[in-house]
């Protein structure tokens, strides 16, 4: 029987982490600890994901809602403990935002070099229908470790560009953590007859363009031109792309549960697409906790991530679970998507002004 080299030496989650932290001159062990207590919380969650219907963690939780006017999932609510309880045990985190919390959690004003955002469940509308769900997370250093300033909304109402790491675990046939500290993307499988996540995915790197697109299609009718367009022309292949060639329609596939599509985004190529609308103009997916995250990876893994306007890194956010559109995903596509972007609001601004009344002056002289 031929022995595999993973078998006699296993790249854990752990062992990953601590040679990484060894390429920072400054770093110490803290960064470490603080991700091995994300990696228990993961791990308590998907063994309350894989039982949740024989523990009776199916259904809403006496019609509560979230702080974002979601309706909580008994599970939503053992998740969001789980992460509160095994990041603020790990003793290196000073404030947290949650999804499911309203305002900020702090932990201790005084000690703890690190934020962090989450949302505990994603995808939980999900769950009573046994598809997968994740938790996606981003980690920000304290700005200055010597302040003594009483902690704030502002310590988590941060860039995308400044942080850390981030990452996210998706609840499936298989338990997936995937993680960035800026240096690379690498994902990791859960070995159950071990308990540790092994590395299996090294340095992923999205496909520069692919022919995947990931959309909730149903609000068509209720998009923006340049949302409309890139999906008729560039994903569908209904008419002429931003190059004035007609393309070959791509694969539709959406799943409805934003870290499944995510990772299936990430490994395959395409793009992701959760853009507003006229009901919701800003759309629905949170920045802090989802859409920055996420922006971090893709960007990581060589791709690119847009509301449109601009690089979702790029946006100063102002609330807690303030919403963005996002694009995200191959290079090439989401190029397409901010240059339709650009043209038609270059269109907008060529386009004079009707005087209103006009004519009616006209006649009254």
């Amino acid at each position: 029987m031929e022995v595999k080299h993973n078998e006699t030496n296993p790249i854990t989650l752990t062992r990953f982490i601590l040679q990484e932290t060894r390429q920072f001159k400054s770093s110490s062990g803290n960064f470490a600890l603080l991700l091995q207590s994300i990696q228990l919380a993961v791990k308590v969650i998907a063994s309350a994901a894989s039982k949740a219907g024989i523990a009776n963690l199916y259904g809403v939780a006496g019609g509560q809602e979230n702080a974002t006017g979601d309706v909580q999932k008994k599970l939503d609510i053992l998740s969001n403990d789980v992460f509160v309880n095994c990041l603020s045990f790990s003793n290196q985190v000073y404030v947290m935002g949650s999804e499911e919390v309203e305002n900020p959690i702090i932990v201790d004003k005084m000690s703890g070099g690190y934020a962090v955002v989450f949302d505990p469940l994603d995808g939980s509308s999900n769950i009573d229908a046994n598809v997968s769900v994740g938790t996606i997370f981003g980690i920000y250093k304290k700005k200055d470790a010597t302040s003594s300033a009483p902690t704030s909304l502002a310590d988590l109402t941060r860039p995308g560009n400044e942080l850390l790491a981030a990452g996210y675990a998706m609840y499936g046939a298989a338990t997936v953590l995937v993680l960035t500290t800026g240096l690379g993307v690498n994902g990791f499988l859960l070995d159950p007859t071990i308990g540790e996540f092994i590395l299996t995915h090294r340095n992923i790197k999205i496909p520069k363009k692919a022919d995947i697109y990931s959309i909730n299609e149903g609000n068509h009718s209720q998009w923006d031109e340049p949302t409309r367009e890139f999906v008729d022309n560039h994903c569908k292949g209904l008419g002429p792309s931003v190059d004035g060639k007609k393309r070959k329609a791509m694969k539709a596939r959406y799943i409805g549960s934003m870290v499944a599509d995510i990772h299936r985004t990430l490994l395959y190529g395409g793009v992701f697409c959760y853009p507003g609308d006229k009901k919701s103009p800003r759309g629905k997916l949170r920045l802090l906790y989802e859409c920055n995250p996420v922006a971090f990876l893709m960007e990581q893994a060589g791709g690119r991530a847009t509301d449109g306007h601009q690089r979702i890194l790029d946006i100063q956010p102002k609330k807690l679970h303030e919403r963005s559109p996002v694009f995200c995903g191959s290079h090439d596509d989401i190029l397409v998507v901010e240059e339709l972007y650009r043209k038609h609001a270059a269109k907008k601004g060529s386009e004079k002004p009707k005087e209103k009344g006009g004519s009616q002056i006209k006649s009254n002289l």
